[in-house]
């Protein structure tokens, strides 16, 4: 898979209200603060040198990945992964929350998800699909079993069907409910946690920029928020600024703990 040259026509999407496309530069810029785990970081190191050896691997007659699955708590670095890697293959980026085409009436479900896997179809792309779980559970637990399951398999015909032009990416909170033909379709599997001190201490970091901060505000803020999600950092410390430069004042590590307190993050000790 070659990248584009950041210039490609990107078709309109006649009939499609459901997709959102990012041009490579927007997908850049939203993933500038992504932290990956060194793990996740070796498997993208990994698959963007696959694509760009595609005559090698041709050559022993095996086969290119081109679909990753991506699993984890909420707010982790799934959705960032995808701007990344489409950023980096210089492709743009087609999102799509399948929570959001789910059809009350029949056969409509299927026809949404073929309309933007179609769509897709017309230009290479990253096609990520948020939310996947809504669709891709397993066919025996929902209560209209006939209608999801007809869902579904419109799903893994769409996934055998889809070129080797683009890449597939998805997201998932509730990997175990996925049902397992759709699981079997992904070559890459990228698992995500909540971040350690490390990482928490490294977005914080980038958060605060050059900020003025009391000397003790970072470690007292990697402590404070063990167990929160980069997605609940950001909004805490983001919200600790504000009363800093209300206050016209350094961020203080009371700031910090009244931030932490308003927002009530949902978390859990790691």
């Amino acid at each position: 898979m070659s990248k584009s040259n950041g210039s490609q026509r990107i078709p309109r999407a006649k009939g499609i209200d459901m997709a959102t496309v990012y041009s490579p530069k927007e997908c850049g810029k939203k993933a500038r603060h992504l932290i990956l785990p060194d793990f996740n970081q070796r498997i993208v190191d990994e698959f963007i040198a696959i694509l760009g050896m595609r005559e090698e691997f041709e050559e022993h007659h095996v086969p290119i990945p081109n679909k990753i699955v991506m699993y984890g708590p909420p707010g982790t670095g799934k959705t960032l992964t995808a701007f990344y890697m489409a950023n980096l293959l210089e492709l743009p980026l087609v999102l799509a929350r399948l929570d959001a085409i789910i059809h009350s009436h029949l056969g409509e479900t299927g026809s949404n998800i073929r309309k933007i896997f179609d769509y897709a179809d017309t230009f290479p792309c990253v096609l990520f699909l948020d939310e996947f779980d809504a669709i891709a559970r397993t066919r025996d637990s929902n209560d209209e079993v006939k209608e999801m399951a007809r869902a579904v398999n419109t799903l893994l015909q769409c996934l055998d069907d889809f070129g080797d032009k683009s890449i597939m990416m998805a997201a998932t909170n509730l990997e175990k409910e996925l049902d397992q033909a759709i699981w079997r379709r992904f070559d890459t599997k990228m698992t995500y946690s909540l971040p350690d001190f490390g990482r928490r201490q490294h977005y914080i970091e980038i958060l605060l920029g050059d900020f003025r901060c009391e000397a003790s505000a970072l470690t007292e803020a990697c402590d404070l928020l063990e167990g929160c999600s980069f997605a609940d950092m950001e909004q805490i410390v983001l919200k600790a600024k504000r009363k800093a430069i209300i206050e016209r004042q350094p961020l203080l590590r009371g700031y910090l703990k009244d931030a932490y307190d308003e927002y009530k993050p949902d978390v859990a000790k790691i």
